[in-house]
């Protein structure tokens, strides 16, 4: 590669790791814990545990658990339930001060086969919801999520232009070499390459479905506009409900429309993954790979019958299978386990990416080239 095209390259990821570092520093230190969040939350008594029972057990009625978590909070209404991904004998409901609140007011748990309340997740506390914020949108709400979705984008850049300055680094060097009788700042040099090459495939689709998952709110708000607003035309202008009909039996009809999959969540009339006159239950399949993803079910509140049901769009496909994918959910502990010390990795090479600028932020372009080739070392 002539040594212009080496400089252009050199600049790209210069000026999109300077800018995205830090913010990148702060994903990857919040996302850390947020990987284990289930397990602290546990440890902390945030979540509940299903009591052991003989098999086969019973199971509860649906409507016997959503009149218990209204009588808990009577004048507040029902948002969503569904089952947990972890433990599907435990039902999650999640209330609000209106059916489309954006802030939830209550989040229980019920425990599915005997219809018994468990416990209460305490909402805007603790130390995973902290972290959770920082990590979406630094408690900038859209903005700061969209701000760190370009702050991914800036990253990719830097993944690439790294890449490509990989090859000019190595020409000189066997692969994997760390000069560990130079300078520190050419030690920490080789290192800083080593491990970005080595997280390079994981660094790409963490930032890759990052970038994907900041786009929740839109992609969803593009579906509700669109394919939703399609599915519920026929009940424009109709008079609002007086009265639901029985969720358990809203699920039933669901199941049947779609056999073989089971409930991911289901939405109350009025929010707005729902309509004013359904029952918008969201059906997943029951592998690793479609669990991840959904199938909306619509179902009169008032007579409970199924009046359309649609394969999500493939934009709102792609968001679903990134949201996991970003945070290693897809394998269990051991996967867990794998994105932490990558994540771990990730760190090392953010921070010596910061050291090493600060220590060569006086250096010319082509003194820091020959220092990569290997053909001269750069003063400290």
């Amino acid at each position: 590669m002539k040594s212009a095209s080496v400089k252009s390259w050199y600049l790209v990821h210069k000026w999109t790791s300077l800018i995205s570092t830090l913010f990148l520093l702060l994903l990857c230190v919040t996302g850390l814990p947020l990987i284990f969040h289930e397990e602290i939350d546990h440890a902390l008594g945030y979540s509940a545990e299903a009591p052991d029972m003989p098999e086969p057990a019973p199971r509860a009625n649906l409507d016997d658990i959503v009149a218990a978590a209204k009588a808990r909070r009577p004048g507040d209404a029902m948002q969503f339930v569904f089952r947990d991904a972890e433990d599907p004998r435990l039902w999650l409901v999640r209330l609000g001060e209106k059916a489309n609140s954006e802030d939830a007011s209550a989040f229980y748990t019920y425990d599915g086969r005997t219809g018994a309340y468990l416990n209460e997740y305490p909402l805007n506390k603790g130390v995973t919801n902290f972290l959770l914020r920082l990590h979406v949108d630094m408690f900038a709400g859209l903005p700061g999520t969209l701000f760190l979705g370009l702050m991914g984008l800036l990253l990719v850049a830097s993944l690439v232009s790294g890449t490509v300055l990989y090859g000019p680094y190595m020409q000189k060097l066997n692969f994997g070499t760390v000069r560990r009788d130079r300078s520190p700042r050419l030690k920490w040099l080789d290192l800083h390459n080593l491990l970005g090459i080595a997280t390079l495939v994981w660094f790409l689709v963490v930032g890759f479905t990052g970038v994907v998952n900041t786009l929740a709110v839109p992609v969803f708000g593009q579906w509700q506009a669109t394919q939703l607003a399609e599915m519920t035309a026929p009940y424009r202008g109709k008079p609002p409900l007086t009265e639901m009909g029985s969720v358990q039996k809203a699920l039933d009809a669901a199941h049947a429309a779609a056999p073989g999959m089971e409930l991911g969540f289901m939405a109350f009339p009025g929010n707005d993954f729902a309509s004013p006159h359904h029952y918008a239950i969201f059906m997943k399949g029951t592998t690793p790979w479609t669990s991840k993803l959904l199938k909306p079910v619509l179902v009169d509140a008032q007579t409970l019958m199924v009046t359309d049901s649609r394969d999500l769009p493939w934009y709102v496909s792609t968001l679903l299978v990134s949201q996991p994918l970003h945070f290693g959910d897809y394998g269990g502990m051991p996967l867990k386990v794998l994105w932490g010390l990558l994540d771990a990795l990730a760190i090392v090479v953010l921070g010596s990416g910061v050291y090493l600028w600060a220590r060569r932020r006086n250096v010319s372009f082509e003194a820091w080239l020959r220092s990569m080739q290997g053909d001269k070392e750069v003063a400290a």
